[in-house]
């Protein structure tokens, strides 16, 4: 396993795990699974050098947390060491619906 000192560079995969493990840690104020248990994640990318990209949903277009939750979800990632800039997306192509909760996010609610 790579050591990593202030300044040195993450490996791709090593910051996209970091980047989801930050993104679990943000919840929709009206669900309490994380927004990337729920599904409301689309993509992560890493660009060169450091620099996230995300694209996500909301569980609806007329969400009550629509400015909340990508501002916290920047703001998470922005914590980790090492990354230098992060864009929040939001789509909403395709539509969200519930098909695209985790297991974990289905059980968590009782769906399953």
């Amino acid at each position: 396993m790579e050591n990593t000192t202030p300044g040195s560079v993450l490996t791709e995969a090593d910051l996209k795990e970091k980047v989801v493990q930050a993104i679990k840690t943000v919840y929709d104020p009206e669900i309490p699974v994380d927004v990337y248990e729920l599904g409301l994640i689309y993509e992560i990318k890493i660009f060169p050098i450091n620099n996230v990209y995300v694209l996500m949903t909301l569980t609806s277009p007329s969400c009550p947390s629509a400015e909340s939750i990508p501002v916290d979800i920047e703001k998470a990632i922005r914590e980790i060491e090492g990354v230098a800039e992060v864009s929040v997306e939001l789509t909403f192509d395709p539509p969200y619906s519930q098909d695209m909760m985790s297991e974990v996010a289905k059980l968590e609610l009782g769906f399953m």
